[in-house]
């Protein structure tokens, strides 16, 4: 029985060196991020992908910004919509046709997802997520008549600020699941996934919310949920740090999760940057995972073969 193996993309592999979100940079990063992902799955592993989607939905709500005056702005749920099926897609094609060029009879597939989670988590009484860019006041006011959240954040502006709820569970595991059966190299859960909340007791079903979930927490309970042994968490860089910035700083090699919660208490983690990998890490472990690995993207198939690259978390 082969492998499985959820790896979720961090930005870096949908932009450019520099950051660029352009349509070109974005395609030359994924294709370079597919042929990573192609060694891996020659070596019959099974991969289901996730990925990040900050700076397509960057792009979206600028789209918004400007666009305001004549059409109404589009929804956080449908923005995460609509760069999961963007990204997949060119993913799935880069993807292809790196299998291809290695002799691997494997095709990939793209899935709108969406992530359940609760109406009532606390995130959405007091949103602190900032998203998107920053306004002069009279632009945000625009925003805000439309229902939207903005805080004034001194000399750089006003920024918009949403909810990042938990996730619960992924709605489309079965469909997954279904496409895993079939052969399929599945692209899922893109951005954490589309928020939706269960209204079902309202008589209106699983309906979309305004919110953002992470997409690492997200690929840890799609881990789970598909019982994969191994997550991966591709980053910018070949490990985490402890004491970073400082003389004495060091990159975490095989650490325990006991070892990792006590980091994590000392604050060494950024809840920008790498706390949220970290924490992504730990629950898929601690829900029974059997290795979970942060990595730079190109040690991303090495990580997979062995387990002494990147920071390695194990029972």
């Amino acid at each position: 029985m082969s492998t499985r193996a959820v790896i979720a993309l961090g930005g870096n592999a949908m932009t450019g060196p520099d950051g660029s979100a352009t349509p070109g940079a974005q395609q030359e990063a994924i294709a370079g991020a597919a042929r990573h992902i192609a060694d891996i799955v020659a070596h019959g592993v099974e991969v289901v992908l996730t990925h990040g989607n900050g700076p397509q939905v960057g792009n979206l709500l600028v789209k918004n910004e400007l666009a305001a005056h004549e059409v109404p702005p589009v929804p956080l749920d449908w923005c995460v919509a609509q760069t999961q099926a963007t990204i997949a897609f060119t993913l799935a094609d880069e993807l292809d046709a790196a299998l291809r060029s290695r002799g691997v009879d494997r095709r990939t597939v793209g899935l709108v997802t969406r992530t359940l989670v609760d109406a009532d988590d606390p995130h959405f009484r007091e949103p602190s997520k900032p998203i998107g860019r920053f306004l002069p006041k009279e632009k945000a006011d625009v925003f805000i008549q439309h229902g939207q959240i903005w805080e004034d954040r001194g000399e750089r502006g006003w920024r918009r600020i949403v909810a990042s709820p938990e996730p619960r569970s992924v709605v489309d595991v079965p469909a997954i699941e279904t496409l895993i059966a079939a052969g399929f190299v599945v692209i899922c859960a893109g951005g954490g996934g589309i928020p939706v909340v269960d209204d079902r007791r309202g008589g209106h079903g699983l309906r979309g919310v305004e919110a953002v979930i992470d997409k690492d927490l997200t690929a840890a309970v799609l881990g789970r949920e598909l019982g994969a042994e191994l997550l991966v968490i591709a980053t910018d860089v070949p490990n985490v740090m402890v004491d970073f910035g400082k003389p004495d700083a060091r990159p975490l090699g095989r650490v325990t999760p006991a070892d990792m919660r006590a980091h994590e208490a000392d604050g060494q983690f950024a809840r920008g940057s790498m706390g949220p990998k970290v924490e992504a890490a730990l629950r898929f472990v601690e829900g029974g995972g059997r290795r979970a690995v942060i990595t730079s993207l190109e040690h991303i198939a090495d990580a997979v073969e062995r387990d002494d690259v990147g920071t390695v978390l194990t029972p």
